[in-house]
C-alpha cells in the first residue's frame, strides 16, 4: 500500500516537473535568454552614433489615400482636428515659418503633402580661400555633390513635401529658383524650411509653394553639410518624422503624426464643410460672389 502512495507522488512530481519544464521552455522561446541585453546598444554601437526612432515607410499607394483625406483641408481645420484627438497645440510650427509668397485669389500657396525630410548642419570646414575660377568652380561642385548634397532627391514622388531642418544663420540659400523646379517635376507639391531660401521673386513666379525663415543670399559651399536624409527633424519648434502629413496655407504649417492622421482628417473636413456652408449664405445675403474658398 505504502509503495503504491509512492508510486503515486512520484508520478505526481514529476507530472509537475514536466509542466514546470514545458513552461520554462516556453518562457525561453518567447523571451530568449539575453534579450534585454541585445534590445540595449552596446558601447560600440553608440560610439558609432544611433538614432532611437525608428523611420516608418510607407507605400506611394499608402501615401495617396492619405493625402485625399486631407485634400482642401486648411491649417485651422486641421488643428481643430488636432484637438479633437487630444493634440492640442502639437504640431503647430512657429509663426516665424511662413509662405514665401501668397495667392489670394485661388490659393495656389497651400499645399498637403507627405514629408521628406532632410538635416543640414552649419559646417565648421574653412571657407574657399581666394582661387583661379576653374578651381573656385571646382571647389563649388565637390560642396554640392559631396559634402551638401541633394541625396533626399530620388526619394520625391507624387505628394511629396520637403522639410528641411537647416542651418538657420548659415547664410545658405539651400533653397533656389532652379533645385526647387527639379524636385517640382519629380512631383514635391512644396518646401518647407525652418532657414533660408533665395531667388524667392523667381520661386513666386514659378508658384512653387514654398514655407521659410527669411531670405538667404549665400550658396551653401562653405556653409552649411547635409547631415541625415528621411529621418525624424525639428523644423518649427516642431519635430517631423517623415511619413508625417504636412498641411501648409497663409496660417502657417501644421504637422500630423501619421498615426493620428486618418482621425483628424475625418474631423477636419467636418469643419471645414460646415464653414462654407454657414459663409456661402453670409455671400449670398452680403451680395458677394462665390469665390474658391466656398466652392
Amino acid at each position: 500500500m505504502e509503495s503504491r502512495k509512492a508510486k503515486i507522488k512520484m508520478a505526481v512530481t514529476l507530472l509537475a516537473l514536466v509542466g514546470l519544464l514545458g513552461l520554462l521552455i516556453l518562457v525561453m522561446v518567447s523571451y530568449p535568454v539575453g534579450a534585454q541585453e541585445a534590445a540595449e546598444p552596446s558601447i560600440e554601437e553608440l560610439r558609432r552614433g544611433k538614432n532611437f526612432i525608428a523611420t516608418k515607410v510607407y507605400s506611394a499607394e499608402e501615401d495617396q489615400e492619405i493625402l485625399k483625406l486631407f485634400e482642401g483641408l486648411r491649417v485651422s481645420d486641421v488643428s481643430d482636428g488636432m484637438d479633437k484627438v487630444g493634440l492640442h497645440n502639437i504640431g503647430l510650427m512657429s509663426p516665424e515659418i511662413h509662405a514665401a509668397w501668397k495667392d489670394t485669389e485661388h490659393y495656389t500657396h497651400r499645399f498637403v503633402g507627405i514629408a521628406v525630410t532632410a538635416r543640414y548642419v552649419p559646417t565648421n570646414k574653412p571657407p574657399a580661400p581666394h582661387m583661379e575660377t576653374k578651381d573656385f568652380d571646382r571647389w563649388v561642385s565637390n560642396w554640392y555633390n559631396t559634402i551638401s548634397s541633394s541625396a533626399f532627391s530620388p526619394l520625391i514622388r507624387k505628394g511629396t513635401a520637403l522639410v528641411f531642418d537647416d542651418a538657420p544663420d548659415a547664410e545658405a540659400g539651400s533653397i533656389g529658383s532652379n533645385n526647387i523646379m527639379g524636385w517640382r517635376v519629380r512631383g514635391c507639391v512644396g518646401v518647407v524650411t525652418n532657414a533660408t531660401a533665395r531667388d524667392t521673386d523667381e520661386i513666386a513666379t514659378e508658384k512653387i509653394p514654398l514655407y521659410f525663415r527669411k531670405h538667404g543670399r549665400g550658396i551653401k559651399p562653405g556653409r552649411n553639410e547635409l547631415e541625415s536624409v528621411n529621418r525624424p527633424i525639428v523644423c518649427g519648434n516642431v519635430l517631423v518624422e517623415p511619413g508625417d502629413v504636412i498641411v501648409a496655407d497663409g496660417d502657417g504649417v501644421i504637422v500630423v503624426p501619421r498615426a493620428h492622421a486618418k482621425e483628424v482628417a475625418e474631423y477636419a473636413r467636418a469643419t471645414l464643410d460646415g464653414d462654407k456652408a454657414g459663409r456661402r449664405k453670409l455671400y449670398e445675403k452680403l451680395g458677394l460672389p462665390p469665390d474658391d474658398s466656398v466652392k
